[in-house]
């Protein structure tokens, strides 16, 4: 009788439990896109790409808007969530466009930070088609050494 080999161990890797959420979302985006007469989403956004640094005295997000004028992002601050949301207009084009792969449309971007932060002291600015926001941290969040007696 033949001997059942077992497959080795899978290695050890870090593991993200959103993985297969963040593929679902990305392979409805697709869809979405597809030219199809029996399947349309009335109003389609796309989820812009970002990161979350932080620091000992801010968080600071940055969000990848190529192609975005300033007068087209807005940005809320509502308790510890961030929005960011607007659009990305198409460009006006001469020729006959043969392939699209490029996202237009309406974004919105949403995050909740971990902790509170001063928004009258928020700063943005738009560079090189990334959005950069600096939230300073509010003095309770901020560490602070303490005196041991």
């Amino acid at each position: 009788m033949a001997e059942i080999q077992k497959s080795p161990d899978r290695t050890a890797r870090e593991w993200y439990p959103f993985t297969d959420f963040d593929l679902l979302r990305q392979q409805f985006e697709d869809i979405a896109r597809l030219p199809s007469p029996w399947f349309r989403w009335p109003h389609v956004e796309f989820v812009p790409l970002a990161d979350i640094e932080e620091t000992d005295e801010a968080w600071v997000v940055e969000v990848e808007l190529p192609g975005v004028s300033k007068k087209d992002i807005e940005v809320e601050v509502h308790g510890r969530t961030v929005v960011i949301a607007g659009e990305r207009k198409e460009k006006e084009r001469t020729g006959v466009v043969r392939q699209k792969r490029r996202v237009t449309g309406s974004f919105r971007y949403e995050v909740t930070l971990p902790g509170d932060f001063d928004d009258a002291a928020v700063e943005a600015s738009l560079a090189n088609g990334e959005l950069t926001l600096r939230l300073p941290k509010s003095e309770a969040d901020q560490p602070h050494k303490i005196k041991v007696s």
